[in-house]
């Protein structure tokens, strides 16, 4: 059994900012009980709560489960039947009203979202380490998210003119239709040595599993640490890979 198991979220884990399902939780925490699982995301850490811990069986273990949000910047753990913060790297008040100025920038100058036009939620997020743009609106339909940009084009224009404006920024493509912009040098590559360095574990004995490790892809980052990779398309495959773990264990 691998001694650290790290997951991405949306679209490995579960549908965007939808809850495990029964398969899903059953099984994750048939992993919790015989190895380490971590699970970083760009979302905040209520939004783990909700979509992933919530939805655990009673009996998991979970202090064999490690939580980063924010792309990394942020690391909990369960101690004493309740979830500990050990780091965040948050931005400042500063920092965060200049990256929304850019955001704004950003988005008359390309024309790829109207801030006049109504959202389905807030499009401009500050989750402590992390400031999120969601183009749609953080509680967007699902169906709307997927059809938004399919090829990418659209995020990765947003990233590049962003990462113009914002050098002393980390900035990367988030879910379906979100930007994820962080303090520099703050990504999953950032979280995972962390977590991994906190564990005493190798990065080579770790394996992060995630559906987007292509270039471009909001798990590419992964790809400046030593762990194995597993690239999945959907929660579908992520269900079969867990069984082929679990069957070896």
């Amino acid at each position: 059994m691998t001694r650290l198991i790290i997951f991405d979220l949306d679209g490995t884990l579960a549908e965007s900012k939808q809850p495990l399902t029964d398969e899903m939780a059953t099984l994750v925490a048939k992993l919790l009980a015989h190895t380490r699982v971590a699970i970083i995301s760009g979302g905040a850490f209520s939004q783990f709560l909700k979509q992933v811990v919530a939805r655990l069986p009673v009996h998991a273990k979970l202090a064999n489960l490690y939580i980063l949000p924010t792309s990394g910047a942020a690391l909990y753990e369960f101690q004493n039947d309740d979830w500990k913060k050990i780091y965040e790297e948050r931005l400042s008040e500063k920092d965060k009203d200049t990256i929304e100025m850019k955001i704004r920038e950003v988005a008359a100058e390309t024309g790829i979202i109207d801030f006049s036009k109504p959202a389905w939620g807030e499009r401009i997020e500050y989750r402590g380490g992390q400031v999120t743009l969601s183009a749609l609106g953080q509680q967007a339909p699902l169906s709307e998210k997927k059809a938004w940009d399919s090829a990418h084009k659209k995020r990765k224009l947003l990233q590049e003119h962003l990462a113009e404006r914002l050098p002393k920024f980390s900035v990367g493509i988030g879910g379906a239709t979100s930007i994820d912009i962080t303090k520099r040098g703050i990504d999953k590559a950032y979280g995972i040595r962390k977590l991994c360095e906190r564990l005493g574990i190798p990065e080579s004995k770790a394996l992060y599993i995630g559906d987007e490790l292509e270039a471009g892809g909001n798990d590419e980052a992964v790809y400046k640490t030593a762990v194995a990779t597993c690239m999945v398309e959907h929660p579908s495959d992520t269900l079969r890979t867990i069984k082929t773990i679990l069957s070896a264990a």
